[in-house]
């Protein structure tokens, strides 16, 4: 089907109206021009969001405005049905990556919509087996509430919701990436007492998480902890063995370049002093040595 041009002004207002809350104005819309819902917008991006449906800007994921309305629930119920009746061919991919952009959006959830949005998703059918994406981007509510309606419970997950069972359960049958990935995990969340329980699994915390894993691949397990600011986290896995002097594959930084570019950009003084404690350990390392 031919895609509509995410400029044209029907798309704009259409857009602008869903963020505005303005239910009775987007029906009318749609009921006059229904190939809103059923084309995708070319937009002329790559990533998550190249091309979107219109359903998918409910999550405000990429943000554009930082902030849902009162009415956002309704919407979402009344933008499903919608979609539901007028493009049925493509309604369950739809509410599948509509979820998905949900589960990890910052504005949905400071917006204090995030889970029944979700809800209503997941009942309208889409499958709630996105709780990594929502873990990746720092959204350890909505993972939980994913699993909950039975989203799959891998180790990382299990390790960040802080589920001690599953943690050895799951542990002794992971596969050595699994365990890698928990380990990123635990790190990007400064969870210094998971780290070390994995460690004490036998994981290695060298190593980049495959792309495949649902996590964060750019980094090491030393990368991310020096990035959750926890001075315990990074000690625990350079005393570990951790490499000191591996750039990360997308900025060429180190660890320690993390800390002093984070330093830099620390909103406060007491995260200032964080990364500036992270940054003085690491540089005590005898293994330290600068890349350039």
């Amino acid at each position: 089907m031919k895609m509509i041009d995410a400029e044209d002004s029907r798309v704009i207002l259409a857009i602008a109206l869903i963020d505005a809350g303005d239910i009775a104005n987007l029906m009318h819309l749609l009921r006059k021009y229904p190939e809103l819902v059923q084309r995708r917008l070319i937009n002329h991006q790559e990533g998550y969001f190249k091309d979107p449906y219109l359903l998918w800007f409910i999550a405000d994921n990429p943000v554009r405005k930082g902030k849902r309305p009162g009415n956002m629930i309704r919407l979402i119920e009344e933008l499903i049905e919608t979609v539901k009746q007028l493009a049925p061919d493509t309604c369950l991919y739809q509410i599948d990556h509509a979820l998905k952009l949900v589960a990890s959006s910052h504005t949905m959830q400071v917006s204090g919509v995030l889970l029944p949005a979700m809800d209503l998703l997941i009942d309208a059918g889409a499958s709630p087996d996105c709780a990594m994406e929502a873990l990746t981007n720092g959204n350890l509510e909505a993972a939980g509430h994913l699993i909950s309606r039975g989203a799959h419970l891998t180790l990382a997950l299990a390790v960040c919701l802080e589920r001690q069972l599953d943690i050895y359960k799951l542990g002794n049958q992971a596969t050595n990436n699994e365990k890698l990935t928990a380990l990123a995990a635990a790190a990007y969340y400064g969870k210094a007492d998971k780290i070390k329980v994995l460690l004490d699994m036998n994981i290695s915390p060298n190593g980049f998480p495959e792309a495949e894993s649902g996590f964060h691949s750019h980094g090491t397990p030393l990368h991310y902890a020096v990035s959750s600011g926890d001075l315990p986290s990074v000690q625990l896995l350079v005393e570990a063995g951790a490499k000191l002097d591996v750039p990360d594959k997308v900025y060429n930084g180190t660890p320690k370049d993390w800390a002093t570019y984070l330093k830099a950009q620390a909103p406060g003084e007491a995260a200032d002093g964080n990364f500036a404690a992270i940054e003085s350990y690491l540089l005590s390392k005898p293994r330290y040595r600068r890349l350039y």
